[in-house]
């Protein structure tokens, strides 16, 4: 199974504050022991949301919004993709991971859908079988 690690944001992400050097050399000894593992996939830390945008979609309507964005909360400072046997197996991981924020913070662990998950909705698999093209 595939998980998405998503760090959220924290008022010291969102003002652009940079991790101390030690805490990147801690970050830099997890990632590898996650890759020895064989269990990351990607993983980036994301710049503040002031220099980023939304598109909001209203029936056939786009508008875009440009950051910041007001609920701290809500946002994502970084991510990781991970390929692991279970969700048990991904809070292990976590337990082990350095705190990523220079204060109080959360990560929020979710799974990725594989293909087969869309087999209820596509029994000739041929939705599947497209997007298997396109990945390749």
């Amino acid at each position: 199974m595939k998980v998405m690690v998503l760090v959220k944001a924290t008022k010291n992400s969102e003002a652009g504050v940079m991790p101390t050097p030690q805490l990147l050399a801690e970050m830099g000894k997890f990632n590898e022991e996650l890759v020895k593992a064989g269990v990351m996939l990607a993983g980036e830390g994301l710049h503040p949301s002031s220099k980023g945008k939304r598109v909001r979609f209203s029936r056939e309507k786009r508008t875009v919004v440009d950051g910041p964005f007001a609920e701290t909360k809500e946002l994502v400072a970084g991510f990781w993709l991970w390929k692991v046997k279970s969700m048990e197996e991904a809070v292990e991981w976590m337990m082990r991971c350095p705190n990523p924020h220079l204060d109080d913070g959360e990560v929020e662990i979710r799974q990725v859908f594989d293909p087969e998950d869309f087999a209820p909705i596509d029994p000739s698999g041929e939705l599947r079988a497209a997007e298997a093209r396109l990945r390749e």
